[in-house]
């Protein structure tokens, strides 16, 4: 019967786009004409491009436009090209752009759809203003030592292994290794436990956590679906995060809270943070499924996305052994100054690994986009000169196209080439500009960035002391973007050597 039901409803969606005028058709706004029901991703269904690489070949198709029109299966978008556009929309005009796209039920699947990410208008606000604190300098320093203890173990671990082994190099799956490393730093700061990864390889919090996470797979087109047809989903009762990894991590949170509360145990961790919340001094109150919720999109982006940034930068450092002695000599430095302990403020400091990283954003962002969904009537300028103004309706969907402005040579001179030295002398220049958006932009921009950075500098600078990274033989290079997976990764996966420095 589901089966039936599925294939009538194709039929009817098929004919009713087909009896419905493409909505850029009476436009000067560059597009590519859509295919039934799955719009301009059709090329990306059949994994003929990637994605990333399907938004720039469409960001290229005239560089006068401001902006650009793009079909999401069925549901049109306003791509924006101009930076001075896209400032003007995250920041200036923020308040007509607040929220994300939703596409989860949060009656349905709370964990996915009560967390910051996908809340929206006056809840998101006052839980941004709830959740902000915890992200202060202060509080990163405070959690400072706490990703020093995961870096220096983690990275230990290779080194005895090949040791113990008797071998001069091992050859890694990047993916696999750092998603560990992030399931450790998570458990301790967002989660309050305690858990190593490598030597525990099968623990629960890895184990379902990697189930509820990995989005290079089934599950991320299931998101794509959702997110693409939301009614249909809510129909079908669809949840994101299954229910093992709901009670799995509802159950943490909640006998976590309770132990802390009966013994008046403190710990400098994101559940504390959650639980000064109810002191009567703060305006809000977070119960057990909101504290959750948060924690839980905290280990989703942190999981996958930033171990994926991790991977990207141990490629570039194999791939220009100049640039990783560069940075060897920056690491060696701070650490004799500081005697084999350095401080968050000389981590922080150290202006190669800041450069190196954020070349590697730019060249690989963490999304290839970011959206906005316009909730009240908004006037766009002419796409080029001389045409008419385009009114963008409450509903329409808006999105910045992070992937191509990184890679257009307007804003960056030979944009394929990796050069850190772009960063070098203007990283404040660029940390506000629109050019640069690897966290998106204005007051919706990612609230775990610095959290990010920070647990990518300090593993960088532990690896980089004890290890050099060298091309493996099972890293195709050229690399190139999979066409077969939702998340930006490469053909073949992540592989690099590790090799113990003398």
């Amino acid at each position: 019967m589901l089966y039936y039901l599925i294939t009538l409803l194709i039929i009817l969606l098929t004919i009713r786009w087909l009896k419905s005028p493409y909505k850029f058709e009476n436009t000067s706004i560059p597009y590519i004409k859509p295919w039934p029901i799955f719009g301009n991703m059709m090329e990306i269904f059949l994994r003929k491009i990637s994605f990333p690489e399907q938004l720039k070949k469409i960001y290229d198709l005239d560089p006068r436009a401001k902006y650009f029109g793009y079909y999401d299966f069925s549901s049109p978008v306003i791509v924006i090209r101009d930076p001075e556009l896209i400032k003007d929309i995250g920041i200036k005009n923020f308040d007509s752009f607040i929220d994300h796209r939703g596409f989860v039920d949060p009656a349905l699947d709370p964990l996915f759809g009560r967390n910051l990410f996908s809340l929206r208008g006056d809840t998101w606000r006052e839980l941004r203003n709830l959740l902000s604190p915890s992200f202060t300098s202060s509080k990163m320093k405070v959690m400072f030592k706490l990703m020093c203890q995961c870096s220096d173990n983690f990275s230990s671990y290779f080194v005895e292994q090949m040791v113990k082994s008797k071998i001069e190099s091992q050859t890694i799956a990047s993916k696999e290794v750092f998603t560990r490393y992030t399931n450790d730093v998570i458990a301790t700061c967002a989660f309050g436990i305690t858990i190593d990864s490598m030597r525990d390889p099968d623990n629960d919090f890895y184990r379902i956590g990697r189930k509820s996470a990995n989005f290079e797979g089934s599950l991320g087109y299931k998101m794509l679906y959702m997110r693409s047809f939301p009614r249909l989903s809510k129909w079908l009762k669809l949840k994101l995060i299954d229910s093992h990894a709901d009670t799995f991590f509802t159950r943490l949170v909640s006998d976590t809270v309770k132990v802390r509360s009966e013994n008046n145990i403190s710990r400098a961790d994101m559940i504390q943070l959650m639980m000064e919340t109810k002191n009567p001094n703060h305006n809000g109150r977070l119960n057990i499924t909101d504290m959750t919720a948060q924690a839980f999109v905290f280990f989703l982006a942190g999981f996958d996305t930033t171990a994926g940034l991790m991977c990207f930068m141990a490629h570039y450092l194999a791939e220009n052994p100049e640039m990783q002695e560069e940075l060897q000599q920056e690491v060696d430095q701070v650490y004799e100054d500081f005697n084999g302990n350095p401080s968050y403020e000389a981590i922080n400091g150290m202006k190669y690994l800041d450069a190196f990283l954020n070349e590697t954003m730019r060249i690989y962002p963490i999304a290839s986009m970011v959206d906005r969904v316009c909730i009240k009537d908004y006037e766009l300028p002419p796409v080029v000169p001389g045409e008419d103004k385009y009114i963008l309706k409450a509903g329409d969907y808006v999105w910045f196209p992070v992937y191509p402005i990184h890679r257009d040579p307007n804003y960056y001179p030979d944009p394929d080439k990796f050069d850190p030295g772009r960063f070098l002398d203007n990283a404040k220049a660029f940390s506000n500009s629109p050019t640069y958006l690897p966290f998106g932009i204005g007051p919706r921009m990612c609230i775990g960035n610095r959290f990010a950075l920070l647990e990518t500098k300090i593993l960088f600078f532990y690896l980089v002391k004890r290890c050099w990274f060298k091309p493996s033989k099972k890293m195709l290079r050229p690399l190139r973007l999979s066409k077969t997976s939702i998340a930006m990764t490469p053909q073949g996966g992540f592989w690099v050597d590790l090799q113990v420095r003398k």
